[in-house]
């Protein structure tokens, strides 16, 4: 769809780079009195994990998630298509399977064009039809900023779930999409970003974790986390910490949007990337060799990333080997350690 409005310009932050940032999440998080036990409650608030599993039968558990942002992209057929498949990668990030979702739209109905947010809708629910899933209804707000998310229902085997908990000393670190997008679209947004750019970053967020899921299910995985707002060494983290384990991620194998390093340096970080930074600052050991730039990048803050999987070390290969063959451009990064902890350390 041809349209004068750059959906960019209407925020001043988008995609997951608008998520409140880890620090002031936790603190107020904190303040929260501690839930009631529930026995059907399998993945809770516990492990900052990317949904929620409720046990309903011995043979039968419920993944829920919802994520909603600003646009990330011009184009609104492409926004719809990145909030949609951003939202349904939590329940593959938890093993499950996306059976259903809800719209939720805020909309300044009285200034854009109507078309714009029917392009929108259009995207994904277009998205939604790829992955299987039945859209059930929504809700919408009349709103001076746009933003556009799915509240995704989901089914997992209670014995499959694939928490982001649960990383095992000498597990191999596998990552299925590059990182740099908020890079990217922060990029974008400022107008530095060719046609060929944008249409190869679009590709990336909109592409289903489908694939990767269903090929990690017949494997010894032991945790799973999709990369998004917090960044690859956030997410990471919360894996390490979760799994009462250290992680070591090898900079160099790490997959990296061509030309991330150079838009960073030329000033395009995004605030989010810079507060995923300052968050792990304690969390963290970078190798000396690693300059700033290095570091912002591996803690940029991703928009429909890929998904990092903590896979037994006698499987990784053949993992690796299954993921490529099923078109997924997956990357070994990194180990579990028994060493340090909930730490990470960058080689």
């Amino acid at each position: 769809m041809e349209t004068t409005v750059k959906l960019t310009t209407l925020t001043k932050k988008g995609g997951c780079g608008c998520k409140i940032g880890p620090a002031d999440l936790a603190e107020v998080l904190r303040t929260l009195p501690t839930a009631t036990p529930n026995p059907n409650l399998l993945v809770g608030l516990d492990t900052s994990d990317d949904a929620g599993v409720y046990k309903l039968t011995d043979d039968l558990a419920i993944v829920q998630t919802l994520d909603f942002f600003t646009p990330i992209v011009d184009d609104p057929y492409d926004f719809g298509q990145i909030a949609a498949t951003n939202a349904i990668s939590d329940v593959y990030a938890m093993g499950g399977t996306p059976i259903t979702a809800l719209n939720i739209v805020a909309f300044p109905i009285a200034v854009l064009d109507k078309t714009i947010l029917t392009e929108i809708l259009r995207g994904a629910g277009d998205k939604l039809k790829e992955a299987g899933v039945a859209l059930v209804g929504g809700h919408s707000i009349d709103d001076q900023e746009p933003k556009f998310g799915l509240a995704v229902t989901g089914t997992v085997h209670p014995d499959k779930i694939r928490p982001n908990a649960g990383a095992l000393p000498g597990d191999i670190l596998i990552l299925t999409k590059p990182i740099g997008v908020g890079i990217y679209t922060t990029s974008l947004k400022h107008g530095e970003l060719s046609e060929e750019e944008i249409k190869h970053v679009t590709s990336i967020m909109t592409t289903l974790n489908k694939t990767a899921a269903e090929t990690m299910a017949d494997f010894d995985v032991h945790a799973v986390t999709d990369v998004t707002g917090f960044g690859l060494l956030g997410h990471t983290s919360e894996m390490a910490k979760g799994s009462n384990a250290g992680i070591t991620i090898e900079a160099s194998a790490v997959p990296v949007l061509p030309r991330a390093k150079e838009l960073a340096e030329g000033g395009h970080v995004p605030g989010g990337t810079k507060n995923n930074f300052a968050h792990l600052e304690n969390d963290v050991t970078f190798a000396s060799h690693l300059n700033q730039i290095d570091q912002y990048i591996l803690c940029d803050a991703v928009t429909s990333g890929g998904l990092l999987i903590a896979v037994a070390p006698n499987e990784a290969d053949e993992l690796l080997s299954a993921l490529q063959k099923n078109g997924v451009d997956a990357k070994q990064i990194g180990k579990v350690t028994s060493e340090n902890p909930g730490h990470i350390t960058v080689q």
